[in-house]
């Protein structure tokens, strides 16, 4: 059984929905993020999904673009967010994490490579953000020989028949979109989440989490309710970056700020 599957069979039995922060990596030092990585599940992260940065992130707003030119300023790579994984690895082996980035990295890196490699790291999910399932042939069979779940995306323009194409080999858990834009920008409302969760829940078995817009401990809190947890993203890298110096480095408040954050979200989501 895979970490994600283990993790959200628990919560069920707990009755209650996951909090998934987000963590671009080298962002905006490997140091720092890696003290970061290593401290979210105390926290109170129950799945962390690390960002790969990438030069043209086209489904992120303006928050993560800019923490992925800082993490590749920082000399992040594929290869190197592997690394970093594998040392948060030596320290926590039942955290899941999903690594969330777009393909070309994955495509100049090798995608048989890289599935062996981000099984060996400890990854154990992939959303992978402009990968349509007409072309994941390339990288789903090498995930799926790895045990790594390929994590798919719906969003509330997805039509019935084009979901279920999209469901037809998820695994792992869904990813709703639960806007139409970019990341960090504006939140779904809950009769629009209600609805769409509706819709999705008649369409398959996998746990879905909302993303894209949760910022608050009420949103998430809410988010988590309706559905079985949780991303939020933006608005913990858009405080912790709020304490960076004039050059761009991390402070001593960096890393406790992003942890308030999310201890702050984490307390919701378990009420």
């Amino acid at each position: 059984m895979s970490r994600i599957k283990a993790y959200f069979d628990r919560l069920k039995e707990e009755g209650r929905g996951a909090l998934l922060p987000y963590l671009e990596a080298f962002d905006p030092d490997r140091e720092t993020s890696l003290a970061l990585l290593r401290q979210m599940p105390e926290a109170g992260a129950d799945l962390i999904e690390v960002g790969v940065p990438f030069s043209d992130p086209s489904a992120d707003g303006p928050t993560i673009q800019l923490a992925a030119r800082r993490g590749l300023k920082a000399g992040a790579t594929l290869k190197g967010t592997l690394e970093l994984i594998q040392d948060f690895r030596k320290e926590n082996d039942h955290t899941p994490i999903i690594l969330m980035g777009y393909y070309n990295p994955i495509d100049s890196y090798g995608a048989e490579r890289f599935c062996k490699d981000a099984r060996s790291a400890g990854v154990d999910g992939l959303i992978v953000v402009d990968l349509p399932p007409e072309e994941s042939e390339e990288l789903a069979p090498h995930a799926r020989a790895e045990g790594l779940d390929m994590i798919t995306l719906t969003a509330p323009t997805t039509p019935d028949d084009r979901l279920k194409t999209i469901l037809r080999k998820a695994s792992g858990f869904v990813y709703h979109v639960s806007i139409t834009g970019i990341t960090g920008t504006r939140s779904a409302t809950e009769e629009q989440l209600k609805a769409a969760m509706t819709r999705l829940r008649t369409a398959t078995d996998l746990p879905v989490v909302a993303g894209f817009g949760i910022s608050t401990p009420e949103q998430a809190r809410t988010a988590s309710r309706i559905s079985d947890g949780a991303v939020v993203a933006s608005a913990i890298i858009k405080e912790m970056a709020a304490t960076y110096d004039e050059h761009g480095h991390a402070t001593a408040r960096s890393i406790p700020t992003a942890l308030e954050k999310i201890r702050s979200l984490a307390k919701a989501v378990r009420e």
